[in-house]
């Protein structure tokens, strides 16, 4: 969905800033997904975020104010890429 402002007579197209999206979400984003899906299948599984686990944390996230366009705002990471290691946890305590 794109929104547009007027500039005299010709409309502008503004690209929609996704505020609580992660980038699998992201169509634009694709490429960085592939990414977070690359690093996560070669971490060892003792370093890996149980697939269960990983959806609650990401779960977490994605209700947080602090979740921009993937990113987090309290520690400036992509969450995916954060959640998907067993020692890392939130930046914001006790979340997870």
């Amino acid at each position: 969905m794109q929104r547009g402002r007027l500039y005299g007579d010709a409309a502008v197209s503004e690209p929609k800033v996704c505020r609580r999206c992660l980038l699998q979400e992201m169509t634009d984003e694709n490429d960085y997904y592939q990414s977070v899906i690359r690093y996560r299948a070669t971490l060892p599984p003792k370093k890996r975020t149980p697939d269960d686990a990983y959806a609650a944390r990401l779960a977490l996230c994605k209700a947080c104010d602090q979740l921009n366009a993937g990113t987090c705002m309290q520690c400036g990471c992509y969450v995916e890429m954060r959640a998907a290691r067993r020692d890392m946890h939130c930046p914001l305590e006790g979340r997870w």
